[in-house]
């Protein structure tokens, strides 16, 4: 144990994910079963620059676990890019005696924690906050699973309208560079089709399964589109099928933030749970520059490096499933 972290910094960064507040609470109540002070940071390191501080006891981690969001707060901190802000950073940490931080976050937040370790040689540690499940070194990142359950649970009510008219429908879910969520989800809702940024289908290909589907009478369509698909915008895509189809009617739907809120899944809960316990640990045991994660089930160290250059991929096997069963 490291007898010389007394007080400890928690903050989430970046965009929401839910679970957040169920690691927040983990890491709160595990410092403080070891003796150790905790302070939550506001707005992420834009909050911290600005020495938004509380210390934060077992009583405000009360009635928190079930709410998505984070009570922290969050943003983005184009001053914490800068050197003259993360100094104005290290200026409010050493006026508050903090000995470490746990970051919260994706790869912006991890990124930030990076850089100040090497700047300041500070101990962070960071936990995989993100509904884009794009990190590598964990199987899975807060909010994943919650974010699938909700662009599910979108999909279904889509589908009711779209086999009622007979419609072709374009549902945009969130990945701008990673496709783990419109791959669950199309595979999850039974989607005809994937568009995804790791996947190379053509526009050709689209074309043909859209034809196929016709000369089988099959008269609605569901197309997963992820934010990055290489195809182009949604709107594009749905243009360009619909000049080959006129006869067709098709339509477009954008989930959008409607995936980052809401209620953590029991997934997201335990997996949060799990790693704010897992990263104070850390921190008490001198630990700095890594994330921690969940392999095969276990808590897993990476390298904030590795965490953030490393391409996690999109499993094959997944792809030609989603293929194989919308056949």
């Amino acid at each position: 144990m490291n007898d010389s972290i007394k007080k400890i910094a928690v903050f989430s960064s970046g965009g929401d994910a839910p679970g957040m507040n169920a690691a927040i609470r983990a890491v709160v109540r595990t410092a403080i079963h070891c003796g150790i002070e905790v302070y939550g940071i506001y707005r992420g390191y834009q909050g911290l620059i600005e020495g938004d501080l509380k210390k934060l006891a077992n009583k405000d981690m009360a009635n928190i676990i079930h709410r998505g969001g984070t009570i922290l707060k969050t943003a983005r901190s184009k001053d914490f890019m800068t050197t003259q802000g993360r100094r104005e950073a290290h200026k409010i940490l050493e006026a508050y005696d903090i000995d470490a931080m746990i970051a919260i976050g994706g790869n912006g937040t991890l990124t930030g924690a990076k850089v100040f370790i090497e700047e300041y040689g500070f101990p962070i540690v960071g936990i995989p906050g993100t509904i884009d499940n794009d990190l590598y070194g964990t199987d899975l990142t807060i909010g994943f699973d919650t974010a699938v359950n909700t662009a599910i649970e979108a999909v279904d009510r889509i589908r009711d309208t779209a086999d009622s008219h007979n419609r072709i429908f374009f549902i945009e879910v969130m990945g701008r560079h990673a496709g783990f969520i419109a791959l669950n989800t199309g595979i999850g809702s039974g989607a005809s089709d994937i568009l995804i940024p790791e996947d190379y289908e053509t526009m050709d290909d689209l074309l043909k399964l859209v034809g196929s589907s016709k000369s089988r009478k099959k008269l609605f369509n569901l197309v997963i589109v992820a934010e990055g698909s290489k195809l182009g915008g949604i709107n594009s895509i749905a243009d360009h099928v619909q000049q080959h189809y006129p006869d067709r009617e098709i339509r477009v739907a954008v989930i959008g933030h409607l995936q980052r809120g809401g209620s953590p899944t029991a997934i997201d809960r335990v997996l949060a749970s799990r790693l704010g316990y897992g990263a104070v640990k850390a921190v008490v045991a001198g630990k700095s520059g890594i994330m921690l994660g969940l392999r095969d089930n276990s808590l897993n160290e990476v390298s904030l490096e590795d965490a953030i250059t490393k391409k996690k991929q999109v499993e094959e096997e997944l792809i030609e499933l989603a293929k194989v069963l919308a056949s």
